[in-house]
């Protein structure tokens, strides 16, 4: 960490902990019914995974962040859904264990704090992809149907042959990973990259990159902000800054901002990854700068994926080629629509592979 300036603001997105699966695949024995909430909802081990996350963000700026919860200094954002939801929850339990005054229950070492949330229907800044964007429909399509994609796909078009079982081979679940990621990296990069950032990643590096210009604008600014949301909610701001490792962001993976005061009086941006609750954050560096980046220079090497009329650039274009590209994105959504299903009978997979030694 800086340790020639001292803490004006931290920004951290994190992915939700471990959840149930999506979905089962048709032949599998296993019904939803077997799962006590049932698919895509937080579990007993995603729960501690967000509660230890919000423990380590305690310890990691003690010095920083008020030991009691104080809602002018601390805000927190969930995406619409109960395993992002019930994240915010946990991690807000170990960030914030009442002290003093604020022990309300003696017995009970947590306090109810404001979670809040933007229904599916108008969230726009954090449930990636961004709907309702023609533009991105066609990207896709054209990644799709690019050389390069079909160069990355092509050595697993053989695991169409797979029957996937409960106990999947190591080769199909290897082959499922990468093919995750490359569900992922294609979604927001591969083809285009710029131009998807700015319809995609690039709005939440403008609503990060504007709080950390209030905060140093304001006198009595927040000392932190977080957002709960999904892995691709994190690939897609990663991939926008040019720092995705082209891996899968774990279950609680958090990426974190951290604005700092020099001595001089200016501002400089930090960027941590913590995605191994092993090891400390890796700390990241924006291409073209320094691990410690100037916010001027931050700003200018992020504007071109910050767009000042995102309804503009994702506009409709004229009915008949609106028909045209609407045939041509099905057909290309076939694809993806595969990848999908293969991202999800991984994460399925690994479900239950996992609860066959331990009972969630």
């Amino acid at each position: 960490m800086n340790s020639g300036g001292f803490y004006c603001l931290r920004c951290q997105l994190f992915r939700h902990g471990d959840r149930t699966p999506i979905v089962n695949f048709p032949t599998d024995l296993h019904k939803e019914s077997e799962w006590p909430q049932g698919f895509g909802q937080l579990t007993k081990t995603g729960m501690q995974q967000l509660f230890e996350l919000g423990q380590y963000m305690r310890k990691r700026y003690s010095s920083f962040l008020n030991s009691t919860y104080n809602r002018q200094e601390f805000y927190i954002q969930s995406t619409d859904y109960d395993r992002t939801i019930m994240s915010a929850q946990s991690y807000l339990s170990g960030l914030f264990p009442p002290t003093s005054s604020q022990i309300w229950n003696p017995e009970l070492l947590w306090q109810p704090i404001p979670v809040h949330v933007f229904q599916k229907t108008t969230e726009q800044r954090l449930n990636f992809p961004l709907p309702n964007c023609p533009r991105f429909d066609e990207l896709q399509h054209e990644t799709q149907t690019s050389k390069e994609f079909q160069n990355r796909i092509q050595p697993y078009m053989d695991i169409h042959n797979y029957t996937l079982p409960v106990w999947a081979t190591e080769d199909v679940i290897n082959k499922m990973e990468k093919l995750a990621e490359l569900s992922l990296m294609s979604l927001f990069g591969v083809y285009k990259t710029e131009e998807k950032s700015r319809l995609q990643g690039g709005v939440l590096v403008n609503i990060i990159l504007n709080s950390i210009k209030q905060a140093v604008n304001s006198s009595k600014p927040r000392k932190m902000e977080v957002y709960s949301a999904h892995d691709t909610t994190v690939g897609a701001l990663q991939i926008a800054l040019n720092i995705f490792n082209g891996k899968l962001p774990p279950y609680a993976a958090c990426q974190i901002f951290e604005l700092y005061q020099e001595s001089n009086g200016q501002y400089s941006i930090e960027m941590h990854y913590r995605n191994d609750t092993s090891k400390d954050p890796y700390l990241l560096t924006l291409p073209g700068c320094t691990s410690s980046c100037p916010l001027e220079k931050f700003a200018e090497l992020v504007s071109p994926v910050i767009t000042e009329n995102w309804s503009k650039e994702c506009g409709k274009k004229d009915k008949m080629k609106d028909i045209f590209i609407g045939f041509n994105v099905a057909v290309g959504l076939l694809s993806i629509f595969n990848l999908v299903l293969l991202y999800l009978l991984y994460h399925y997979g690994r479900c239950r592979l996992r609860n066959s030694y331990q009972d969630i």
